[in-house]
């Protein structure tokens, strides 16, 4: 397998995924500048859509889409517990969490980092993306992890997406269970390994 990413970027929870499943793969980083492989390949030409993550399975299919991805990742090490069995009501919780962290925090988080965006467009990103985490703070609550006590997938998106906070001033501290949930991951053996490979401090 072939995992075309961005350090930093939404990729990183599918590099830790794979890291936390202990899956062999082939790290491609693409440059945030001009979206070109290492080996100079124009990744647009790889994923139309051209966004990370990308996965190029030994099938030669590629796979995209963040919430697909991480799915596929913990199914090919089901003993890893990075997802609950297909089928089960617990699964289907993962989806939900998967796709609140895609289409209400994640999402939000564009507006601020486009310098393109109005002050109205980002405080209007802002302040929807404060509601949302408001929400994620009370429902993660007293938990080790968003499903309890096991690690999954959607914590290393979790994580990666309110990493980003840090780079537009916003203090997890006001979301004191989220920060402990956010520190909790970094001290991640996977974790720190993956950010070692990507070049993040």
């Amino acid at each position: 397998m072939k995992l075309y990413h961005m350090a930093g970027a939404r990729s990183l929870a599918s590099y830790i995924s794979l890291n936390e499943a202990g899956l062999k793969f082939e790290a491609v980083r693409v440059s945030h500048k001009n979206h070109k492989t290492a080996d100079g390949q124009d990744f647009n030409a790889i994923n139309t859509k051209g966004y990370v993550p990308a996965l190029r399975l030994d099938s030669g299919e590629l796979l995209t889409e963040n919430v697909a991805v991480l799915q596929y990742i913990a199914d090919l090490n089901p003993a890893s517990k990075l997802a609950p069995a297909a089928g089960t009501l617990e699964r289907y919780r993962l989806m939900e969490w998967l796709s609140y962290i895609n289409s209400e925090v994640h999402k939000n988080f564009g507006p601020l980092f486009n310098p393109e965006a109005s002050e109205d467009v980002k405080k209007y990103a802002l302040d929807n993306l404060k509601k949302r985490v408001d929400w994620l703070e009370k429902a993660l609550g007293a938990k080790t992890f968003l499903m309890g006590e096991q690690f999954t997938v959607a914590d290393a998106y979790l994580f990666v997406v309110l990493g980003w906070s840090s780079h537009l001033g916003i203090d997890l501290a006001q979301w004191p269970a989220l920060k402990r949930h956010h520190e909790r991951i970094a001290a991640r053996p996977h974790v720190i390994a993956a950010f070692k490979a990507e070049g993040i401090k």
